[in-house]
């Protein structure tokens, strides 16, 4: 039971929003499959569940408004969903995540919350921790050579195409079919599932990117 406890943290979302929740909650599988991710539409719904259970709560400002006593004292747990970059005084203590960015930056923004919120992964469950240059093309899960894995760095990166080539002294034809080959081997077809396979595989620490 431990063990499993261990390998399957639980994650809450607390917004009125459905849209907002089910965005969010796809993002967190995808990052974390090991998490298990339950919505709640209002605090009185996480109350009549077991609140303090969760590893993490994504809460919405006006449920901190509403309820701050309860998340003050779960402050390191808590993640406040903000409409942009500009804080409140009620969420400055807490850790914040802009809802109003596009996927790739929405992306990044968690993979930082989750590196630093947790020490660089000291703190995080056993089973979710990924050290960084862990993985080498001998042992990546999904058979990425060692060039395709400097090609993914390099994208997640931000480099384009070009700029790739230049640095790694190659042509651009060839780089273009990297990349072909890593989406088809991770089976992703977007840059924000290449930063999570790259963050997560321990290639590239997420203030990186």
């Amino acid at each position: 039971m431990s063990v499993n406890m261990k390998l399957s943290p639980e994650i809450a979302i607390i917004e009125a929003n459905t849209l907002t929740c089910m965005g969010l909650r796809g993002l967190i599988e995808r990052m974390m499959p090991q998490a298990v991710v339950r919505t709640f539409n209002s605090f009185e719904q996480l109350m009549r569940d077991t609140p303090d259970m969760y590893f993490h709560y994504f809460i919405s400002a006006q449920t901190l408004v509403e309820h701050s006593a309860f998340f003050v004292e779960r402050k390191e747990k808590t993640i406040v969903l903000t409409n942009g970059t500009t804080g409140t005084p009620q969420t400055s203590h807490f850790h914040t995540l802009n809802i109003y960015q596009n996927e790739d930056n929405m992306v990044r923004a968690l993979l930082q919350l989750q590196q630093y919120a947790h020490a660089h992964g000291r703190h995080l469950p056993q089973g979710m921790r990924k050290p960084i240059s862990g993985t080498t093309a001998s042992t990546d899960p999904n058979g990425l050579s060692q060039r395709e894995i400097e090609v993914l760095i390099l994208i997640v990166r931000g480099l384009t195409n070009k700029e790739i080539a230049d640095h790694l002294c190659i042509g651009t034809t060839t780089v273009i079919s990297h990349r072909k080959n890593i989406m088809e081997k991770l089976n992703v077809r977007s840059v924000s599932g290449l930063t999570i396979y790259a963050v997560m595989n321990g290639y590239i620490e997420a203030d990186r990117i």
